[in-house]
């Protein structure tokens, strides 16, 4: 019998020595959102580094001199993506604001955005000092390249926001598996929790259909018409409800969208018309 793979542990791979003087922050949302791997994937690094240097309005998160490791989390629950690694510099001595300046610690940027670890945080504080966390912090893997959400994860596990699906639309994964099927998705309002339901199985399907919500935000829906683009591309969620190869009948889709609809009574509370 194969014996299973022995863990990697985090700081098998860091080497850093000083546990004592070393701080790891679990972030799960930055400036009210709570979804921060999409900050990351747009790029956003100063509103996710004025998060992880934030103090909030009684204890301060770090101390001069401290090394500060930063993770975000993954859609799954214990995965956590390696973002930034640094040294406290100053303490500003700022309350509700980022309280510090410090210097990014340049070797270990080629982890940043690739090192992903298994971690269960048992504790409600999501800053811990490093030589409690460090024994339960297991590399999960190291990508070939910056984390990005290039990959389609299955049908049924599609999950995303306006500017996500507007930026993973065009790669290749994305395009072959929404081209090559009829399906009936789901759209939700963040906002108000309002829901749409719609089929695709016209020209290139599931994905023609997505490609006009990333053009003009309503994809000639009627309700969705009266919504403010902004507002689409800041509240709008899209996801599959089902899926069909492309050789069934078009009718069939339609009785299975109709079907949803009355589930989730999305014609009485959401944006369907009819």
């Amino acid at each position: 019998m194969k014996k299973p793979a022995e863990k990697i542990l985090l700081n098998e791979i860091l080497k850093l020595k000083d546990l004592d003087n070393v701080k790891v922050r679990f972030n799960l949302m930055f400036a009210g959102n709570w979804n921060p791997i999409e900050l990351f994937k747009n790029a956003d690094f100063e509103t996710i580094l004025a998060g992880h240097y934030w103090n909030y309005s009684k204890n301060k998160s770090y101390k001069n001199g401290q090394i500060t490791i930063g993770f975000i989390r993954l859609n799954e629950k214990d995965s956590w993506l390696l973002f930034h690694i640094g040294r406290i510099t100053k303490d500003l001595n700022k309350f509700n604001g980022v309280g510090y300046e410090f210097e990014t610690l340049t070797e270990y940027e080629k982890y940043f955005g690739r090192l992903i670890i298994k971690f269960k945080n048992k504790s409600q504080t999501m800053i811990r000092l490093a030589n409690s966390v460090m024994d339960d912090c297991e590399i999960q893997q190291i990508l070939p390249d910056t984390f990005d959400n290039d990959i389609f994860p299955g049908y049924d596990r599609v999950n995303i926001s306006w500017n996500e699906l507007s930026r993973v639309i065009t790669k290749e994964s994305w395009k072959t598996a929404l081209q090559n099927q009829k399906g009936v998705y789901l759209i939700s309002d963040a906002s108000n929790g309002k829901k749409y339901v719609g089929s695709a199985y016209g020209e290139n399907m599931i994905l023609g259909r997505w490609k006009a919500y990333i053009k003009n935000g309503n994809g000639g829906n009627v309700e969705l018409k009266k919504l403010d683009f902004d507002h689409i591309k800041n509240n709008f969620r899209y996801s599959i409800l089902d899926i069909f190869k492309s050789t069934v009948d078009d009718e069939t889709i339609i009785l299975r969208e109709n079907w949803w609809k009355e589930v989730l009574q999305t014609r009485e509370f959401g944006y369907n018309k009819n």
